[in-house]
């Protein structure tokens, strides 16, 4: 959650995430922080990581963007009711899933306490499924590898 309202206070987002706005803030930002505009060494440098945190903030505002989960909520649906769980990680209220068909997922806010039941769940599909999959902010982190 933290790392969300990090991205929203640098792109000015309250509410919702637009991606039409976010586009536009985003080239307006990137503009503003490229660092071939700087001839002040320090100043380019500071540019430089400023702009490397436009992009990735950029690019983690879309993944979980209403218009991008809607887009993929098929492919989400299909993972979550048909893969299991094969891997899971928590750290600071971000549980990272990976499911038997190579995708991984992100969810945001989820505590210490709720990740305990999901590991100790009998089924930790159907109480991901009740409880975290479809409850929680969340971003597909990885694509599926594809197999040869």
């Amino acid at each position: 959650m933290k790392r969300i309202k990090e991205y929203k206070k640098i792109f000015k987002v309250e509410g919702p995430i637009n991606l039409k706005e976010l586009k536009t803030s985003y080239r307006g930002l990137v503009k503003e922080w490229h660092p071939d505009k700087f001839q002040d060494q320090e100043k380019k440098d500071e540019a430089e990581v400023m702009s490397t945190q436009i992009i990735d903030g950029y690019h983690f505002l879309v993944s979980i963007a209403p218009e991008t989960k809607a887009a993929n909520l098929d492919a989400y649906k299909t993972t979550i009711t048909e893969f299991q769980v094969s891997d899971w990680h928590h750290k600071s209220m971000l549980l990272e899933v990976t499911f038997t068909d190579g995708n991984k997922y992100e969810y945001f806010g989820v505590s210490k306490i709720l990740f305990g039941k999901f590991v100790n769940a009998k089924s930790m599909n159907n109480f991901g499924k009740r409880n975290i999959f479809n409850s929680f902010t969340y971003r597909k982190s990885m694509k599926a590898s594809a197999i040869v």
